[in-house]
């Protein structure tokens, strides 16, 4: 994944979702759960970079962030719930989609990516 609409579009795809741009700046879009409108993935551009912000579970925030050098600490959020993705191409693709899916399961109460 490399474009913000690749992740836009693999976001919608879990149930009950929808973008949206809270802060009249079409540079944010985020795609949110529809039941409680809490946002799991927030995605923006930056220093000509695509970066998305993911919910992360705090016991593998720093798992994360220590197996790629493109994942680190949430801009503008809690440092400890939230990790920033930038789609600089080093990530592989299924590597994004599980950190996506891991937020959408924190956020949402599907828990359809709960871990055992």
């Amino acid at each position: 994944m490399r474009t913000r609409e690749e992740v836009l579009k693999y976001c919608l795809s879990f149930p009950d979702t929808y973008q949206d741009a809270p802060f009249h700046d079409d540079n944010w879009q985020l795609v949110r759960f529809r039941k409680n409108r809490r946002a799991f993935a927030w995605t923006y551009e930056m220093e000509n970079q695509i970066r998305v912000n993911v919910k992360v579970d705090p016991q593998w925030r720093d798992f994360w962030r220590q197996a790629y050098q493109a994942v680190i600490p949430g801009y503008h959020q809690n440092k400890e719930h939230w990790n920033t993705i930038i789609l600089d191409g080093t990530i592989p693709e299924n590597e994004i989609r599980r950190m996506l899916a891991e937020s959408y399961d924190l956020i949402s109460e599907n828990n359809r990516y709960k871990r055992n």
